[in-house]
């Protein structure tokens, strides 16, 4: 199993399933020590972000797992006070940050700009959404929601459903996924299926099926993974109002799912899932927003110290 110390966090492809497994242990490892144990983890070493998109989960998770191990973060979450309103490129905003800071979180709009920043950076960068490409750390915790909440990933029946033409969490969770024997049911409208040249690797490796209809593998999931219909990526705005609303996880779909079966949610969502499912036995959306601290605190530990 190659070391994730000092590593770069570009693509869950970059991680074998030894290595998920251990990232996993630490997150449970580390979620039962005192306060006091876990803030000596990560002592002095400082976390930069720089977030050319919004975002608040990954964010503020990342922050709260870096000082939950006794580290700082400094960073952006807005370009709007930055020096890139003055035109300096990513490039050297890398650079810069990396000279003050242990290691970098990036989120950025275009394809393939972590894989750049990673290129001229001397500290470790982890990818927190790059274009429509991947979203590396969510995939981590999605998986490791399922094996919290389910017990196993291996054997299970798990549904994808929304704009997955789109969706950067749907691939990274796919590329995950190619690690365990799961059947996949990708559920969306035809114009928001997921894009061919993106999964031909991962058809070689899991079966999935592609539907239009949830009523076709409702009652057999196991877990629904829902994801939302995103406007930032059309650009045709009347094509978006077309695609809202596609598809409601609501009480009535509940009805027709396994007793033990969850229903799963990146976030922040819309309307695609209705209110009155958070209170049900389904929900684990928020438990699995919760569970990002503890993944992204192991991952920190794991980058920033050589002894894993």
């Amino acid at each position: 199993m190659g070391r994730l110390a000092n590593r770069d966090i570009i693509s869950i492809k970059d991680l074998g399933r030894d290595q998920l497994e251990v990232i996993f242990a630490e997150a449970d490892r580390i979620s039962k020590l005192s306060d006091e144990e876990r803030s000596c983890l990560c002592k002095g070493k400082t976390l930069g972000y720089a977030f050319y998109e919004p975002s608040t989960r990954t964010r503020l998770s990342f922050e709260a797992a870096m000082a939950s191990v006794g580290g700082s973060s400094l960073g952006f979450s807005s370009t709007a006070t930055t020096s890139t309103q003055k035109g300096e490129s990513l490039a050297d905003t890398i650079r810069i940050m990396a000279g003050y800071v242990d290691v970098v979180i990036l989120r950025h709009p275009l394809d393939g700009s972590s894989r750049f920043a990673a290129e001229i950076s001397n500290k470790p960068i982890i990818n927190a959404a790059s274009g429509t490409e991947e979203h590396p750390t969510q995939a981590l915790l999605d998986i490791y929601t399922i094996k919290k909440e389910k017990g196993t990933v291996d054997g299970l029946k798990i549904g994808i459903i929304g704009d997955l033409k789109h969706g950067r969490t749907v691939y990274s969770l796919l590329y995950a996924l190619i690690h365990y024997d799961v059947s996949v049911y990708l559920i969306s409208p035809e114009s928001l299926k997921i894009r061919p040249e993106s999964i031909f690797e991962i058809g070689k490796l899991i079966p999935f099926t592609e539907i239009t209809d949830i009523e076709e593998c409702i009652d057999e999931l196991d877990v629904l993974y829902v994801t939302r219909i995103q406007r930032e990526r059309f650009t045709d705005q009347e094509e978006y109002e077309k695609m809202r609303g596609s598809y409601v996880v609501g009480l009535d779909i509940l009805s027709r799912m396994k007793k033990d079966a969850i229903v799963m949610h990146p976030l922040p969502r819309l309307d695609e899932i209705s209110p009155e499912v958070d209170g049900t036995p389904h929900a684990r959306y928020f438990e699995q927003a919760r569970y990002g601290k503890d993944i992204r605190a192991a991952l920190l530990n794991l980058l920033l110290n050589s002894n894993d």
